[in-house]
Order: structure tokens, then C-alpha cells, then sequence
């Protein structure tokens, strides 16, 4: 129920709730974006007193992906709950890693700052259309159990404003660039348009699950789809899903037997030496859409968090005889297979 269901659910095992999209700038150059925020219950007594237990972590991750700069560049944060630092609230969204914030406001709107190594992002978004409800009225399904699911709502066609600081030699020569307030880095301008997940379960993935692709896109005529694959050890498929909501409202929803990921090209990480489908075509019934990186390396290593690295980039989303979409596309589990079992562990 909303807005209830924007807060925090400390209750189960794991929540994110996850933001992307495409940046327009001032001298025409797209950028795109990410920042998420997970809240983690960890095994340790839910009764212990200490304001110090780790009962529940806080991660963050943020990437900002420049054409200009050539790659990827991401930050990442973890800490315990407590002291006011860092928390997940209930209620609505508010989360808080150090100098890391994300806040719903009570007309729907979000407010993002985050204060990376390399960049910045300060950030508004505002809804256009009405949460999309995915799977079962909100309860999605992840593997053939009834118990793999999460629950699971997304946010299309976010219109965005605010700005970015970009790395300084990214931006080099760039006119519509000003400086930060020291001086020393160039602060863009920017608006376009975001996609947010909010996820939370105890038993997301199947034991025989590895990894997943993933896809959130909006259209220029304000329709949005997500689709997904999870993949077993063995390379099939355990579970996949998708669902199409058209610019009238109407949504089309599309069991596991109709979908699925094909890679198209693959890249190579220099860092992990990981082969990750960067381009691939997505099918949903009758419809296939192909989609291209805004460049290949948009690699997140953020192994120091999670215990993972995986693949998070903007790409392009075209079909035949219709307009651009833009996206993005999450591959996990091409590193090392994914568990949330194992997350928790690094993150401890």
C-alpha cells in the first residue's frame, strides 16, 4: 500500500531500491546514470540492545557513465544502521549513507544527492505516471517455487532535473560547464528521464540460480518495459518475465515461456576479466527489441560491498519500425554466481 510500501521493510532480507536513466546536457552529449540503495538484515539477534549491532546494513552504490570520460565511473558505500549515519526508514523512502541521500517527498517527487570519488549527483525526480505493479499485483516471481519472488513495483518515465560533476578531464572544453565550489571540477547542468525499482524479499533466487539480466526502458510516447532473465548454473534459464506497459496505461505481461535475453556482442572487463552480453536482443512474445551500450564499459566493481562485480550500463532500445527507447541493462552473475547469502557475508 502505498506510500507505505516506499519505506523500508526491515522485516525481510533484503530491499534496494534502485534508480537509472539518461542525463540530456547542454552541448547535446548524453550521459547516464545510477544510484541504489540496499538494506541488508544481517543474521545477528534482532534483540540485541546495542545501538552498535549490526542488525541491518546499509549499501549504496552510484556510477555516472561519460562517453567523454570512456568508461564507467562508480563509488560505493557500506556501513551498519544506527547513529542517524545511515538508515533506511519505514513509511516512505528516506536513505541515508554518510553524505549519500535519496528522499520522497509527500507529493511524489525524489530528491538524490550523492558525493562520489571522481563525481556528483544532485538530482530531482518527478513522477509522471502511476507505480507499475510487476508480477501478481506487485508479488513477482523469480524461480518455480512459489516462495522465489519478491515483491516489486517500478517507477517509469521519471522526468529529471538537476546537475551532475563530471570528472574534470571528462568534461574538458565543455562550455556549458561551471565550476564546483572548489573549483576544481565542472558541474553540468542537466535533465532527462529515470526508471526506479523498489524490491524487498527473504528468498529472491532459486539455489540452482546464478545471476540474472535485467531491463528497464522507457519510449518516447510514454510507454515502459521490464523484462528479465534468471539463469541457472547449467546456462539455461530458471526464470524469466516481462511486462509492457503501452502509452494508454494498458499493461501486457509475458510468462517465462516468452521471453528471453540473446547476446548479440560480448566485452571483456581489463579489471575482472569477465565477458559480459553488453549487446543483446530481448524477446517478449512476437516482439524483439535490440539493445546497444551507450559504451561497453559500464563494468561495477564493487566487490568491496557486495562481494561482486557485475555489468550496469545505459543502452539504446530499438524495433523495427518504431522510435528510440533508452534504458538500462544490469547483468549480474557473469563474475561469480550471485546469492544474497553471499552478498551479506562481504558486506559483514
Amino acid at each position: 500500500m502505498f506510500p507505505a510500501d516506499m519505506g523500508a521493510h526491515p522485516a525481510f532480507r533484503t530491499e534496494w531500491w534502485y534508480v537509472t536513466g539518461w542525463l540530456n546536457t547542454p552541448d547535446g552529449k548524453p550521459l547516464g546514470f545510477q544510484i541504489t540503495f540496499f538494506r541488508s538484515a544481517t543474521d545477528h539477534d534482532a534483540a540485541d540492545p546495542s545501538a552498535f549491532a549490526p542488525t541491518q546494513l546499509i549499501i549504496a552504490h552510484a556510477a555516472l557513465s561519460d562517453p567523454a570520460f570512456g568508461k564507467l565511473v562508480h563509488d560505493q558505500r557500506v556501513a551498519r544502521q544506527g547513529f542517524g549515519l545511515a538508515y533506511a526508514k519505514p513509511g516512505n523512502t528516506d536513505l541515508k549513507l554518510d553524505n549519500w541521500r535519496m528522499l520522497r517527498a509527500a507529493d511524489g517527487h525524489y530528491t538524490v544527492a550523492a558525493q562520489a570519488g571522481e563525481f556528483a549527483l544532485n538530482l530531482s525526480f518527478a513522477p509522471t505516471q502511476a507505480p507499475l505493479l510487476q508480477g501478481q499485483q506487485g508479488y513477482s516471481q523469480k524461480g518455480p517455487l512459489a516462495g522465489e519472488a519478491s515483491y516489486y513495483y517500478s517507477e517509469p518515465q521519471l522526468r529529471v532535473s538537476g546537475s551532475v560533476t563530471r570528472p574534470s578531464h571528462a568534461a574538458a572544453g565543455n562550455a556549458n560547464a561551471i565550476d564546483d565550489t572548489s573549483g576544481s571540477r565542472p558541474v553540468t547542468p542537466v535533465d532527462g528521464v529515470a526508471w526506479l525499482d523498489h524490491e524487498w524479499s527473504s528468498t529472491l533466487l532459486s539455489p540452482d540460480s546464478s545471476g540474472w539480466d535485467w531491463l528497464g526502458a522507457n519510449f518516447p510516447d510514454g510507454s515502459a518495459l521490464m523484462a528479465f532473465k534468471v539463469r541457472g548454473r547449467n546456462g539455461g534459464a530458471v526464470w524469466a518475465h516481462a511486462a509492457l506497459r503501452d502509452a494508454s496505461g494498458t499493461v501486457t505481461a509475458f510468462d517465462p515461456a516468452q521471453v528471453d535475453f540473446v547476446p548479440q556482442r560480448t566485452w571483456r572487463s581489463p579489471r575482472t576479466n569477465t565477458v559480459y552480453p553488453v549487446a543483446e536482443a530481448v524477446k517478449a512474445g512476437a516482439m524483439t527489441w535490440q539493445l546497444e551500450p551507450l559504451l561497453d564499459d559500464q563494468e561495477m566493481d564493487t566487490r568491496e560491498s557486495t562481494g561482486s562485480a557485475y555489468w550496469e550500463g545505459a543502452v539504446t532500445v530499438t524495433r523495427a519500425g518504431q522510435g528510440t527507447g533508452r534504458g538500462y541493462l544490469e547483468l549480474t552473475g557473469y563474475q561469480a554466481p550471485l546469492t544474497l547469502q553471499d552478498t551479506l557475508k562481504a558486506a559483514r
